[in-house]
């Protein structure tokens, strides 16, 4: 996603300054061109050598160049980026690029510019609550610029209020989004389950298994990175992210009919989560005190998701095994119909529930098997989403 995109990165001379080099560290580390340009009042939080040793690319400082005379970096700044990232953003850049000024670097490139323009402000919690600062965001945002909302908390001026620089995973996650439009899976909602359902037991015990729902987050951003309109259907309290809309549940039950919903018009649903196959026939309305002997738990079956839910989408279901990975693999995709299964085998070291890695086989409903060497759940994630592409 970010490989190869050229990113203009404007600092402007908040306290939050110094959190601008961890998003140009992130966003260079993810194989994107970091062009760094900083006004006078930045370089005064923090030094242009900062950025220059971690984007390996010398910051943009002033509108003169090295011998004095005007530059017109700005344009060629402006003409190269993807997209123009303004982090942080102050009250006073804020006011001047709704009044259209262009006398710094910053201002003068956004102007010059036709492609997104990305601004995650920070200040003063008054300061952004001003009426005049919240007029200038409505004269930008009816622009197109994009508005990355700061965070509650504690400020550099000692109070506590709206004003904080964004995580820069949020702001990330926005920029990352805006790149997305236009991608393979535009203008495709894609449904994504993750996590393992709990159900209940009594009022404090539960049956359940050992899913982080890392997978089906990891596929939920992979899906967004190509362009899709996400829903993730989550057991596990998974952070937020642009263009990700985060559906809680708890039970199969409650899986089942958050799924039945969501994929009414959806491109593909993809069945990552790990859900129960049993639940009590009934939960003790009190807790369940421990008793001398033994105790005896009825259960019944849980709904088959993939079964139930019917439609005309691509489906795409998980099988996480112990024992006989593919002729297990092979069962399922048949009897749920399935488009592709990603046969995970949980016995590999490194591999499986809570790891940040996998090692999985994918079974194609043409018969076509693919075996994939140890991976990031965020490759596995992103060479599923790659199967998913129209015409592919």
């Amino acid at each position: 996603m970010l490989e190869g995109k050229t990113v203009v990165l404007g600092v402007t001379g908040s306290v939050a300054a110094y959190k601008a080099a961890d998003i140009a560290s992130k966003l260079t580390q993810n194989g994107a061109r970091v062009e760094v340009v900083m006004t006078d009042s930045a370089q005064r939080f923090v030094t242009p050598l900062t950025f220059r040793a971690i984007t390996n690319r010398p910051p943009v400082t002033s509108m003169w160049d090295m011998a004095g005379e005007y530059s017109i970096e700005h344009v060629s700044l402006a003409e190269a980026a993807d997209v123009i990232l303004i982090a942080p953003a102050t009250a006073n850049t804020i006011a001047r690029l709704a009044y259209g000024f262009a006398d710094d670097m910053i201002c003068s490139t956004v102007l010059a510019t036709k492609v997104p323009v990305i601004i995650a402000p920070a200040m003063n919690c008054t300061m952004y609550e001003n009426a005049a600062t919240q007029e200038n965001i409505r004269k930008l945002k009816d622009r197109g610029v994009i508005f990355v909302e700061p965070e509650t908390g504690h400020l550099a001026c000692g109070t506590e209020g709206k004003g904080r620089l964004a995580a820069a995973d949020v702001i990330l996650g926005v920029l990352r989004h805006t790149l997305a439009q236009g991608g393979t899976l535009a203008g495709k909602t894609v449904v994504v389950t993750a996590g393992g359902t709990r159900e209940a037991v009594d009022p404090v015990r539960y049956l359940g298994n050992r899913s982080s729902g890392k997978m089906g987050y990891e596929l939920a951003l992979a899906a967004r990175d190509q362009g899709a309109a996400v829903k993730l259907i989550a057991t596990t309290d998974l952070p937020a992210s642009a263009g990700i809309e985060v559906i809680r549940v708890e039970t199969a039950a409650e899986m089942l009919s958050a799924v039945q919903s969501a994929v009414k018009g959806a491109y593909a649903l993809v069945m990552a989560a790990a859900v129960a196959d049993y639940r009590p026939v009934a939960a003790a309305t009190d807790k369940i005190k421990k008793g001398s002997g033994e105790f005896d738990l009825k259960l019944e079956s849980t709904e088959d998701i993939l079964s139930a839910v019917k439609g005309d989408f691509i489906r795409i279901g998980f099988a996480a095994e112990t024992g006989d990975l593919i002729a297990n693999a092979k069962k399922k995709l048949a009897a749920k119909n399935l488009d592709l299964i990603v046969a995970n085998n949980v016995t590999v070291p490194g591999a499986g529930f809570g790891a940040d890695t996998n090692k999985v086989t994918l079974l194609f409903k043409d018969g076509r098997v693919e075996d994939l060497p140890l991976m990031s759940k965020r490759e596995v994630a992103e060479r599923v989403m790659g199967e998913m592409a129209p015409g592919e």
